[in-house]
């Protein structure tokens, strides 16, 4: 029998040319009771862009139980005297039916829900960076399935109505964004999940 809270995930990360390590960090964990995924997006990149975008995928991995405006306010707190960075934030509730989502700068987040509509919540300019800010939740609730993809300017996804296909697979949403995408020059990450 299939776990009806199965999350499908595929993932897909590069570092900028010349670096040799990555300043996107990403983390996504299952419960029985939620799903989460975080990505972060370190400024500029190499070593210090990536000790940024850590300390934040280790601030959700210690705190990922906890509510998702929390989360981002921990994530805040952890880049106190540290190089800020773009973060997006998904959690998504399997009891009460709801995605919650989260983001203050470059990252990109789209999804499918219930209905043939492409959603596209708005993030918020700017970046985490220890300073005191507000944040925005978008909720949305589901009632079958959900298929997202989630990605750093790294990756200059196009056609993204058609790459987001509801029926088509996350494996072939994955090889299509790979082969559009063969020659990247950034640190560059994208998140595919779907909840069926």
């Amino acid at each position: 029998m299939n776990d009806p809270h199965q999350m499908d995930v595929i993932t897909d990360q590069l570092a900028k040319r010349g670096q040799s390590v990555c300043g996107d960090s990403f983390y996504y964990h299952t419960t029985d009771d939620y799903f989460i995924c975080v990505l972060a997006d370190g400024l500029g990149s190499g070593e210090y862009a990536n000790e940024a975008s850590s300390a934040v995928v280790n601030t959700v991995r210690e705190n990922h139980d906890l509510d998702i405006s929390t989360i981002m306010d921990l994530s805040n707190q952890s880049l106190l005297h540290k190089r800020g960075a773009a973060v997006g934030v998904i959690k998504i509730n399997f009891h009460t039916k709801e995605l919650a989502y989260c983001c203050t700068g470059n990252i990109r987040f789209f999804f499918y829900g219930d209905t043939e509509k492409l959603i596209y919540p708005l993030p918020t300019s700017g970046y985490l960076s220890g300073k005191r800010q507000a944040f925005k939740i978008h909720r949305f609730d589901y009632t079958n399935g959900i298929k997202f993809l989630m990605f750093s300017d790294g990756y200059p996804i196009s056609g993204i109505k058609k790459l987001m296909n509801k029926y088509l697979p996350i494996e072939a949403t994955a090889k299509l964004i790979r082969a559009q995408n063969m020659n990247l020059i950034d640190d560059a990450t994208f998140i595919i999940g779907s909840l069926q």
